[in-house]
């Protein structure tokens, strides 16, 4: 039966068994391939990446063909992790891709933290051929370092043949590959929900005394750096609603200036407005912080 898969896939993809006598490698199963759970994930990654990188323009439409260079993986982890790598923006030749990978994977194995190296289901070699396994085991190890609360598909298991080509003959296993997890609450998970819970959901939780506290500290927050600019205010969700005081205050914070024909100072209609708390959440998106729960609407 192994050995049928394995054949069955060569016909639809042939291997030159020659150029990796010695090593091992994973090949996924045609039939995994067109499994609706594995798509959905594949597309997950691929929306996910166009809506971190969007900021910067650039959009990818395929796993293997677009990560294989090092570009999209650099400004992901730009974007996610702040990190500023002293690497060429386009790398045009082969050996410039793999140099430029290096960098950027020794950066993001880092960042990443497996605990055991035997563990890393990924390397140059690997995405520099557009190995999608590799690429999906990669981009799933960063959504959960840097966006644990991104919505992946649970639960996606995939059947993979192990090659291993010596002089002896070509040896093959089928074995299950698992690339997300199985995200079903348990029952100690339920016990510590609240501590996993986002902190504005547990504030709203709170009596409106003490909601009513921390909106105060809130305030006074935000006009101690609005008094430079000779501003004052007074209700937060009628003066935050049209995007100028936080625009304004984010160029306080972060030390720079927002050209006044970026954006509308004093907007008169919903569509400034909206155009206003856009900017202003693109701003903190290219800061790095990340906010993909909120709607500029």
């Amino acid at each position: 039966m192994e050995a049928a898969n394995f054949e069955y896939h060569k016909q639809e993809d042939p291997l030159e068994v020659e150029s990796f006598q010695g090593e091992k490698r994973k090949i996924i199963q045609p039939t995994s391939l067109k499994d609706p759970k594995f798509e959905n994930l594949k597309q997950a990654l691929v929306d996910w990446i166009n809506t971190t990188l969007k900021p910067e323009h650039i959009v990818i439409q395929s796993l293997e063909e677009d990560l294989y260079d090092g570009l999209v993986l650099h400004h992901l982890l730009s974007s996610l992790g702040g990190v500023k790598l002293a690497v060429e923006e386009i790398a045009l030749t082969s050996a410039a891709q793999i140099r430029k990978l290096e960098v950027v994977m020794k950066e993001l194995d880092e960042r990443l933290g497996v605990p055991d190296s035997s563990l890393i289901k990924w390397d140059v070699k690997l995405i520099h051929n557009k190995d999608l396994l590799a690429t999906i085991h990669l981009l799933v190890a960063m959504a959960k370092a840097f966006q644990p609360k991104l919505n992946l598909p649970a639960n996606v298991q995939i059947e993979v043949v192990t090659v291993e080509v010596s002089r002896s003959g070509i040896k093959s296993e089928v074995q299950t590959e698992v690339l997300t997890d199985d995200n079903r609450k348990t029952d100690s998970d339920s016990s510590s929900k609240s501590e996993r819970e986002d902190p504005i959901e547990q504030l709203l939780k709170l009596e409106a005394n003490k909601v009513n506290t921390v909106k105060k500290a809130i305030l006074h927050f935000v006009n101690q750096n609005m008094a430079n600019l000779g501003l004052h205010v007074a209700d937060m969700d009628k003066q935050f609603a049209d995007g100028v005081i936080l625009l304004l205050l984010i160029g306080q914070l972060e030390g720079f200036f927002i050209p006044l024909f970026d954006f509308n100072l004093t907007p008169v209609n919903d569509s400034e407005r909206l155009q206003n708390v856009t900017l202003a959440l693109d701003l903190l998106n290219d800061i790095g912080l990340q906010l993909p729960s909120i709607d500029p609407q």
